[in-house]
């Protein structure tokens, strides 16, 4: 069984964060938030259909991960998934039309919140099936070794994905093909300590989720997934050995997620006020924010105008999504199976 890593914790280089960077992922950040607290809204007026499921809370396990990724790396996560979308540069405009089930929406407005996808920018979904989408990224990573590439896939799922058939079939799988080399792949635990309203203590005969992965011979490590610093501090380090190596790696991120699991989850009996609260100490935009001002100097002016930004790029995708055209009938029947390509020679 492979060795687990300890917790790692942030070690700042002062030089480093006073990048430019690290105020962009700032700002990254920062519209995550204000994108999902939009949703919320618009999913209570009735504007947006289906399900909804926010990140809010855990955008450094979105952000500290993404940006530590090449342009040609691809991404699967499970239906939370409207802040891996954002990090890898899907338009704001294009997540929310689709979540108002319009035409110009990423996914032409047939696949809603849980079904995110653009190819585009490296981002394979979006998945509704609860841990349905690890076997397609192990799949996904040992394609992009055998067509000798240097591409990695990142892989993010929940907690309670982890009681799920295909995970350990995935595991397995990425486990195997690791030895030779052959499954370039970061998978990410997002463990916000409840898989949707009962938490690890109750649903996990074994608490310690990094050890289930490490039993298929898959190296891991916690880290604080509230601070960005520390998950890019990782990130960088283990998506470089992944693309040298072609073996598979685990993070686990401790994380929390401050609103309830979905739209729904309103009165969220499992847990109460005050474990909340709590945790709202640690907000990840609030750690990154002041660790700037410590360390850069960074401005409640500055902070201003990234907010006002923000609130600016959702405002304009809420318009944009309420004055899009719904999709036409005939998508009904469009991208439901493939159309039958010319005939191949001795086929």
């Amino acid at each position: 069984m492979a060795k687990a890593k300890e917790q790692t914790s942030a070690t700042i280089d002062p030089v480093a964060a006073c990048a430019p960077e690290w105020t962009d992922i700032l700002r990254q950040m920062v519209l995550i938030r204000r994108f999902e607290e939009a949703t919320e809204r618009e999913f209570r007026k009735g504007r947006i259909g289906g399900y909804l499921h926010v990140y809010s809370g855990q955008e450094a396990v979105a952000s500290g991960i993404i940006t530590a990724l090449q342009k040609d790396d691809i991404v699967f996560t499970g239906y939370r998934d409207h802040a891996h979308a954002l990090a890898l540069g899907t338009e704001p405009r294009r997540i929310m039309a689709e979540l108002f089930g319009k035409a110009t929406g990423v996914s032409k407005g047939k696949g809603g919140s849980m079904h995110l996808f653009d190819v585009e920018h490296g981002f394979y979904g979006g998945y509704g099936i609860v841990g349905g989408h690890l076997t397609l990224a192990a799949g996904a990573a040992y394609a992009l070794r055998y067509r000798q590439t240097e591409r990695i896939a990142v892989c993010y799922f929940g907690d309670g994905a982890m009681n799920i058939g295909s995970f350990h079939e995935a595991m397995n799988m990425a486990g195997l093909w690791g030895k030779a080399g052959m499954c370039p792949i970061l998978f990410i635990i997002e463990n916000n300590g409840y898989a949707m309203g009962t938490s690890v203590e109750r649903h996990s005969a074994l608490t310690d989720l990094s050890a289930r992965v490490r039993a298929y011979n898959i190296p891991t490590e916690k880290v604080d997934g509230q601070d960005v610093f520390a998950v890019r501090g990782v990130a960088d380090r283990v998506v470089r050995q992944i693309r040298e190596t072609g073996t598979p790696y685990c993070i686990e991120a401790v994380t929390y997620r401050f609103s309830g699991h979905g739209a729904a989850d309103i009165l969220q009996p499992y847990r109460s006020k005050d474990e909340v609260e709590q945790h709202r100490h640690r907000d990840p935009i609030g750690i990154l924010r002041n660790r700037l001002g410590e360390i850069c100097n960074l401005t409640d002016d500055d902070v201003k105008t990234i907010e006002e930004w923000a609130s600016g790029e959702v405002a304009a995708a809420v318009q944009f999504a309420e004055e899009s055209a719904a999709p036409d009938a005939g998508e009904l029947w469009r991208d439901v199976v493939a159309e039958q390509g010319p005939a191949r020679e001795n086929e």
